[in-house]
């Protein structure tokens, strides 16, 4: 079966911060208009990520589910799971523990 729209995996890696966000929003914003029914954030090699690094994938996130498509973050490791928790926003985005997780999801 064929997604009418495939899915978009963006990998990030290192930390995610002021000096590389708005590489990141480009990327994101460049994937979104290709309207994906999914947009997938791989954030297995991530280490850190900031307040710009977060505006970032809100606003991507904001931007997907404009069209009805949806962003997912995968692989989020502890540091920074524990930095989206302080920011209540493991609330606000859908997390998987891999790629084939978010890909498998409805």
């Amino acid at each position: 079966m064929t997604l009418p729209n495939p899915p978009q995996v963006l990998v990030l890696n290192g930390e995610i911060d002021l000096h590389v966000s708005p590489e990141i929003s480009a990327s994101l914003a460049k994937l979104a208009a290709e309207k994906p029914s999914r947009l997938i954030v791989n954030l297995r090699d991530v280490s850190y990520i900031d307040s710009s690094g977060l505006a970032a994938l809100i606003t991507a996130a904001n931007n997907v589910e404009t069209y009805g498509g949806k962003l997912m973050l995968t692989g989020v490791r502890e540091g920074v799971r524990t930095i989206l928790e302080n920011a209540r926003l493991d609330q606000f985005f859908l997390l998987y523990p891999h790629v084939d997780a978010a890909l498998a999801a409805t």
